[in-house]
Formats: structure tokens, sequence, C-alpha cells
């Protein structure tokens, strides 16, 4: 399964900005276009089965996780 690499806007917008076949090209090619990166917009990295399922994934709200909130975190 190959990583495919988004650029998201505002209102979630996602542009497809690569795919590789592994990881360690995967994330060098992130890190290069976090440095280009404009504020308002943030690079993702995901490994999905294929592209539709990496953009759902990418367009789904997380959840919050409950353990994580409070006075710690």
């Amino acid at each position: 399964m190959p990583y495919y690499l988004y650029k998201i806007g505002p209102l979630n917008i996602l542009e497809k900005q690569g795919q590789t076949e592994g990881f360690k090209e995967a994330k060098a090619a992130a890190n290069e276009l976090r440095k280009q990166l404009v504020p308002g917009y943030a690079i993702k990295m995901i490994f999905a089965e294929n592209e539709l399922a990496a953009e759902d994934t990418l367009s789904q709200p997380r959840e919050l996780d409950h353990s994580l909130a409070g006075d710690d975190y």
C-alpha cells in the first residue's frame, strides 16, 4: 500500500501532493513540503489502500480522546 501526501487548507480542502511506496521517501517528501508551507495549511502523510480511502480518512473528524483531556494535558 502506498503513502499519500496531502496539503490541507482552509475549510479542510485536500490537495494531493504526491504518492510514494516507502515510509522513508514519504517522510522526506512531507518534510520538504512542510518547509515551503504557508500559514493556514498543513501537510499530512497517510498510509492507505487507495487515494479514495486516504481522502475519506483525512476528511473524517477525529474524536477527542477523553483520557488526554484535563489539567495535565
